[in-house]
């Protein structure tokens, strides 16, 4: 039985869980939107990793290829980030993985099988972090194993009492131009509850500590 790791948009962060998760995986396949190549040398550390480029990972990444085709135990793999891009000659693929909506998604269509292992990076709203193990079988035989982190809610720095509070601090420590590290430390946050809710007010001008909160469903 052959383990390949699959993931896709960790957007900068490799969480503990996932590597721990990946540990055992012959190789391990990204399709894309990593956002830095600190994640790629910690993978390569796992199992030979093999990645293609997201629409996130800019001139860092210039060297990766937008689609890739690989042969591993028999299968015909093929890569690429948005499921729009699948081109017609990957008909003929056995798997193709890809990425970007960061929504887990398995489907046999036309002899092929399609995989999507969704987002394992930072959290989406309150969308799962998920990611998959696919094993192959001495006959050819294909099992995926969908792995779903947790969702914990840290309690930290009072944001369990004074959630709007915190909130309205992080979004004043960015227009202040503060580092999301630094607007953690300062606000007693981890790093992900700081990075969410910064991105929230990032992207959607004119939303308030309520609004955010909301979104985060919080």
């Amino acid at each position: 039985m052959h383990r390949i790791g699959i993931i896709s948009d960790t957007h900068g962060l490799l969480r503990p869980e996932v590597a721990e998760g990946l540990r055992g995986c012959e190789r391990i396949l990204h399709g894309g939107d990593i956002n830095s190549p600190e994640i790629l040398e910690a993978l390569q550390k796992i199992a030979p990793t093999f990645a293609v480029r997201g629409n996130n990972d800019k001139e860092w990444a210039k060297n990766l290829p937008e689609t890739l085709s690989i042969n591993l135990y028999g299968l015909h793999f093929f890569m690429v980030h948005n499921k729009k891009h699948i081109p017609k000659e990957a008909e003929s693929m056995d798997v193709i993985i890809y990425g970007h909506s960061h929504k887990y998604e398995e489907k046999h269509s036309d002899g092929r099988f399609l995989l999507n292992p969704g987002s394992c990076g930072p959290r989406r709203f309150n969308q799962p972090v998920t990611f998959a193990v696919l094993e192959i079988g001495e006959d050819g035989s294909v099992r995926v194993e969908k792995i779903e982190i947790a969702h914990q809610v840290k309690e930290r720095g009072g944001i369990g009492r004074n959630r709007k509070k915190v909130v309205q601090a992080v979004m004043r420590d960015t227009d202040r131009g503060k580092s999301v590290r630094e607007i953690a430390v300062r606000n007693g946050i981890d790093n992900e509850l700081a990075q969410q809710i910064c991105r929230l007010y990032l992207t959607h001008p004119g939303i308030n500590a309520e609004g955010i909160l909301e979104k985060m469903g919080m």
